[in-house]
């Protein structure tokens, strides 16, 4: 039988980034793909899958106001195959969908995309009503809502609250997170809608409390903005212009989500589970793009994917060196979400792709950086991604 073909990112896109942007977001996506098809050197026309998460959301626009169907009418793609929906790993798992529909031989070329729209929403509640509107709630917002647990700081904050109880973390140690973030954010020009200043260690400790451990500076924003990456066979390389970037492994999972929770989130269920499929190893990795809705969210990473014991992350970041840009382990150097915006785990991906093709301007890696891991989720959800210039 013939070896399935591997999976490359050839493209990558995104749209500006801002707070309360008056651009739609069909608009926004579609600028997004024009620069990810000009960057692969591909056209529309030779674009045959798409693959979003979660489709659109029409009790909560402003969380994905675009679906995948209404994207392909737009742009008269012709798909053999799409996908969208919520019912996955999380953010990145649609780019794991499109990397099965390139192996099974459903599609050369998938536009892979998410856009968000929830600073414009809120700013807007005509067209974008919000979904907390005090009626019935149902699925896994009834483990939520009726204890007034709205945000994930909440149910993130109770794991880290236990870093800080049974393993001893300190909010020093946590704001290596945001203090990192905020540092390789103001070498990235996208990033100026959401950091202006770079964040002082007087600045964290003295900011509001938002849940216990987090502070203001611990929680990303909502942010309006769209991001594309564009994943395509391996024998359709001829026809890109681009540095491909190998998919060279991949995992998620997803746990429950309601108060019976389970010790460890998503995180550490899909780590260990992506070197099953690589003869990479820890030890290769160059650099990390992990999502960072929340600071305490990348620490789990760095524990679950063991760059680190279990509860021995905040020890890892302590002083913050060994994360930084020029650092043993870089870590989110386009500002993470914290830094550079709630692009909601694509810009994870789209980053990691950028530095590997060593195209990140004056943020980039100072090493030659080869092998990368971008990570969406881990909460009761999550995808990583190991991607590799071959």
């Amino acid at each position: 039988m013939a070896k399935a073909p591997e999976a490359y990112v050839t493209g990558v896109g995104q749209s500006e980034v801002g707070v309360r942007l008056k651009r739609h977001p069909m608009l926004l996506t579609v600028d997004a793909i024009k620069e990810a098809l000009s960057d692969a050197g591909l056209t529309i026309g030779q674009i045959d899958g798409v693959s979003t998460y979660p489709g659109k959301s029409p009790g909560f626009l402003g969380f994905s106001p675009v679906g995948a169907d209404e994207l392909i009418d737009t742009l008269g793609i012709r798909a053999r195959w799409f996908a969208g929906g919520a019912e996955i790993s999380s953010q990145l798992g649609a780019v794991v969908a499109a990397v099965g529909a390139i192996r099974l031989g459903l599609a050369r070329h998938v536009i892979c995309f998410r856009t968000v729209y929830e600073a414009a929403a809120m700013a807007d509640p005509v067209n974008y009503p919000s979904r907390f509107d005090g009626g019935r709630v149902s699925g896994m917002q009834q483990w939520e809502l009726p204890f007034n647990a709205i945000s994930a700081a909440i149910w993130i904050g109770q794991y880290a609250e236990r870093h800080v109880r049974k393993y001893g973390m300190t909010r020093e140690q946590l704001a290596q997170i945001a203090l990192t973030g905020s540092a390789n954010a103001m070498l990235n020009p996208c990033a100026r809608a959401i950091t202006k200043k770079q964040l002082t260690m007087d600045d964290y400790m003295t900011a509001r409390m938002i849940c216990s451990p987090f502070c203001l500076w611990d929680c990303d924003r909502f942010t309006d903005a769209a991001t594309v990456l564009i994943v395509s066979a391996e024998d359709a390389l001829d026809e890109v212009k681009a540095t491909p970037v190998r998919i060279a492994s991949y995992a998620g999972s997803a746990h429950r989500h309601n108060w019976d929770q389970e010790e460890w989130v998503a995180a550490y269920h899909t780590g260990p589970e992506i070197w099953r499929h690589t003869d990479y190893r820890v030890e290769d990795v160059d650099m990390v793009q992990l999502y960072d809705g929340f600071s305490f969210n990348a620490i789990t990473w760095l524990e679950g994917l063991g760059f680190c014991d279990w509860g021995e992350g905040h020890h890892f970041i302590d002083g913050g060196s060994r994360i930084a840009r020029d650092g043993q382990l870089p870590l989110n150097t386009n500002g993470g979400q914290l830094g550079a915006g709630r692009l909601h785990g694509f810009g994870f991906a789209h980053e990691a792709v950028v530095q590997l093709r060593g195209e990140g301007g004056e943020r980039q890696v100072p090493r030659d950086p080869k092998v990368a891991i971008a990570a969406s989720g881990g909460g009761p959800m999550a995808t990583a991604l190991l991607l590799a210039r071959d």
